[in-house]
Formats: structure tokens, sequence, C-alpha cells
């Protein structure tokens, strides 16, 4: 890849930086929403479950390429000018969200109802049942599926570049747009990916194996 200065590799190294800490910013914001939304639609009340179902459907109705102009063009409009990063980060919470609060909907109503019974039966209140019963037993079943939804933040945040943040992606294509060589600039974009993405779809198949091992 001769074609490839210092200054290129310098360049695409800053934008994996940037994708990195985008899907980590993805990720806290989306998993404290999402953590909300899952308790939403478990425990809370007729009206809030209603209301979270409803959130989940239209944010899952909605193409990610539409959340993120809506997130940078939108707030202006509200008198909240954000930069690209904070937009593509906001949009990338609530997307992720919808499809974490789901997640760990499923795997707290996994958890066996006799294990509420018996916390019930030692008359321990219902905040105690749910987050010294409940809740350890749905984070190990959670893991997995967490970690493999890990990729898909990642690779989701290739979209950001819709709305100027200059991430893994946007950086190849600004450099190939001065080196005309998308071949191979695009092959080690994608060898880029691979090395954030593979770790994890490991990381995932490994930690699904261990739990149903100790769940034997």
């Amino acid at each position: 890849m001769g074609f490839l200065t210092a200054s290129h590799l310098a360049f695409l190294f800053d934008g994996l930086l940037w994708t990195v800490g985008l899907s980590l910013l993805a990720f806290a914001g989306g998993g404290l929403l999402g953590f909300a939304v899952a308790l939403g639609r478990c425990y809370g009340p007729g009206w809030s479950r209603l209301a979270v179902s409803l959130y989940i459907k239209l944010v899952q109705g909605t193409p990610l390429l539409v959340l993120l102009p809506l997130a940078y063009f939108g707030l202006p409009s509200l008198g909240l000018n954000v930069p690209p990063l904070t937009a593509a980060a906001l949009a990338l919470s609530i997307y992720v969200s919808a499809y974490l609060g789901e997640i760990w909907r499923g795997c707290i109503e996994s958890v066996p109802r006799t294990q509420a019974e018996a916390a019930e039966c030692l008359a321990l209140p219902w905040h105690l049942r749910v987050w010294h019963v409940i809740l350890p037993q749905a984070v190990k079943i959670a893991t997995p599926p967490t970690v493999g939804f890990m990729v898909q933040i990642v690779k989701n945040t290739s979209l950001a570049s819709s709305i100027g943040f200059v991430e893994l992606a946007r950086a190849g294509q600004i450099i190939n747009n001065s080196t005309f060589e998308p071949f191979g600039i695009f092959m080690l974009v994608a060898a880029l990916y691979f090395a954030l993405c593979y770790p994890l779809s490991v990381l995932s198949r490994r930690l699904e194996r261990s739990f149903h091992v100790a769940h034997r």
C-alpha cells in the first residue's frame, strides 16, 4: 500500500479511535436508557408498559439513517446547536436502547418465576427482590447477547458519516478522494472493522457456551 502516506495512516487511525469512542458512548447511553426500558416493560404499570412498547416499536421501525439527521438537524430547530459527535451519540443511544431494552427484558423474564416467589416468601420488598435476586441472574443470561450486540453498534457507527462525523468509514472515504485507490483503502478499512468486531464475536460465543455449561 505504497499509495498511503504516514499522514493517511494517522488520519485512518484517528478515525478508528473515533469509531471506538462513539461505540462506547452509544453503548453507555443506550445501556442506561435500555435498562430503564427493560424495567418499564417488566415491572411498570399498564400505561408505562404501553408507552415503552410504543417507544420500542417506533425506534426499531425507524432506520438509523433517519434518526441521525433528526438529531443533527432537528435539535438546532429547537435552539440546540450540537456538534456531529453529540448528535451521533444521541441518535445511536436511542437506537441501541430499543434493542438492548428488548434483549434485557427477555433475559429478565427468562429467570424462573420460582426465584421471585422464593424471595417473596422471605418477605423481601419488591425492589430488593428485583435487585438482589432477579437482576443478578438476568445479567448472567444477558451478557452473551449484549456482547454480541456490541458488534452491531460498532458497524452502525459507520452511518454517522451521513451527518459529517469522521469515523473509520468516513476517514477511508476522505483518503480515497485524494488517492483514488478504493480497493486498497477499503480493504484496509474492512480489516480494521474486522479487528474490532471479531474479538467481540468470539467473546460472545464463548460466554454463551460458558453460560449453557454452567446452566446445565
